[in-house]
């Protein structure tokens, strides 16, 4: 069986297709599909865009709204889930979270380029497989003094790749 697939539509910018990876992060996975699922994405933005670093969204709309999910336990070494071995490299998807390891529900980044110190800290669950120029694009957005972009980058939707 081969692992499941998502792309994002953003809008003005384009397509990201990424493949799942439920061997390494299972609730993670089965959590972002479900979301996937019920159109939770769509309308949010990439409300934390740091270039070098990462893109994040999946928890505001445009208009600054907080949208939250129920959280998980976290999938990765430092609390205790050994088989997430995924690397924080460019293009892999994460989840975010606060100080607690178990706080990951809906917000999720997308590596720009590698950052190792997010080794075994994270949840990491994913790789785009198409699209890494929109990433690019949108790291590249311009962003006021909390990295929130200036004008908002929508996700028009996310959808599973059949």
């Amino acid at each position: 069986m081969s692992n499941p697939k998502i792309r994002f539509e953003i809008e003005n910018y384009g397509s990201i297709e990424a493949e799942l990876y439920p061997e390494i992060a299972p609730k993670t996975v089965e959590n972002f599909l479900g979301l996937v699922k019920s159109g939770f994405f769509s309308g949010l933005i990439f409300h934390r865009v740091i270039c070098g670093f990462m893109i994040q969204g999946g928890g505001y709309d445009a208009s600054q709204r907080h949208h939250d999910a129920p959280a998980i336990r976290g999938e990765f070494r430092a609390n205790g889930f050994a088989q997430n071995t995924l690397k924080h490299t460019r293009g892999v998807l994460s989840m975010a979270r606060t100080m607690d390891p178990n706080s990951a529900s809906s917000q999720f980044f997308i590596m720009h380029e590698d950052a190792p110190h997010l080794d075994g800290q994270y949840a990491g669950f994913g790789c785009v497989t198409e699209g890494i120029e929109v990433v690019d694009k949108i790291a590249n957005v311009r962003t006021n003094f909390s990295d929130m972009p200036l004008s908002p980058v929508v996700i028009t939707s996310v959808s599973v790749v059949e």
